[in-house]
């Protein structure tokens, strides 16, 4: 007679049936998502290809001209001026300087030979026109003066 199976033992033969059939069932379906995916990835994709093409005609844009500035120096003309002072030696009681009892006359002689615009002897400490920039001429009492840079202006200063 056979012998029956013990409450423990069919436990565990279920146990392992149901692991043999949960593992051919998890096969097959992995089989059937690989069919899938093999479907899938065979069918051909379309491709969308976008070709864009832009001209665009523009005319260089002009260079920059470069202009060079030249500073030409060239001291103003050589003038030398005589001035000349006579004292008036009239019959009429509006006479001449005291100390003279003649009717001679007093000469004055200025050798400045660059001058203002008024046409005044320059003085150190005066401001230079830019045409005078780096000139030597005297002062109305025969001192030597420069035009020279001093600072952010040109004044005239003692040579």
């Amino acid at each position: 007679m056979p012998k029956t199976l013990s409450r423990h033992a069919r436990i565990w033969i279920g146990g392992v049936a149901l692991l043999a059939l949960g593992a051919v069932g998890c096969s097959e379906s992995g089989q059937d998502g690989a069919a899938k995916v093999a479907a899938a990835s065979a069918k051909p994709a379309p491709t969308v290809t976008v070709t864009a093409t832009a001209t665009e005609t523009a005319a260089p844009a002009p260079a920059p001209t470069v202009t060079k500035t030249k500073t030409v120096k060239v001291p103003g003309p050589t003038v030398t001026v005589t001035v000349t002072k006579a004292a008036s030696s009239g019959s009429g009681g509006t006479g001449g300087t005291g100390g003279s009892s003649g009717g001679g006359g007093t000469k004055t002689t200025s050798t400045c030979s660059i001058r203002s615009n008024a046409g005044n002897c320059y003085s150190a400490g005066q401001f230079c026109r830019n045409s005078d920039h780096g000139a030597v001429t005297t002062t109305a009492s025969g001192a030597r003066i420069r035009c020279s840079q001093s600072g952010s202006s040109w004044r005239w200063t003692y040579a």
